[in-house]
């Protein structure tokens, strides 16, 4: 039998999400400790790696007030929100050149929010064949980039673009 690693995701179960406070926020507060894992800052939004990715690259929009619902944002920040999407795939497009991608937000627990009370617009970038046997045979995704090889490219491409 052949072995998969990933020591990261060591982390996710034992720890799992935290109960009763958001980790977007927690996040924000130091937002240069790579530990964290924002790549840029705006004024009103920030952009996160996700800490559990379904692909290198697979990042967070969020806007920095911590709202649940579209229609709870002002409206600079739903612009200031949608530039930086914009802005983001433009990021991603220079650094890992995928062929498309994800682009959702989960509005409550049913729809697949693992946090409910903090909106966040996830970026997925994909590549054609990028899904395999693993997830179906084994219910694993493997991920090619270390998540601090990521961070690393993404918050000085992020710099780099301005």
């Amino acid at each position: 039998m052949k072995q998969l690693w990933a020591p990261w995701r060591i982390e996710y179960i034992l720890k799992g999400p935290k109960e009763g406070g958001c980790f977007l926020c927690e996040a924000l507060k130091d937002p240069d400790d790579p530990e964290n894992l924002v790549v840029y800052t705006k004024e009103l939004a920030f952009v996160v790696l996700n800490r559990y990715p379904y692909n290198p690259g697979h990042i967070m929009v969020v806007p920095k007030r911590h709202v649940a619902e579209l229609s709870d944002l002002e409206y600079g920040e739903r612009c200031e929100l949608m530039e930086l999407l914009n802005f983001s795939i433009c990021v991603l497009k220079k650094v890992f050149s995928p062929h498309g991608f994800n682009v959702g937000i989960n509005l409550g627990r049913c729809a697949g929010a693992g946090l409910e009370t903090h909106l966040h617009i996830h970026v997925v970038p994909r590549w054609e064949g990028d899904t395999n046997f693993m997830p179906v045979l084994a219910d694993v995704k493997v991920i090619p980039e270390h998540i601090k090889e990521t961070y690393l490219k993404l918050r000085k491409a992020f710099q780099e673009e301005l």
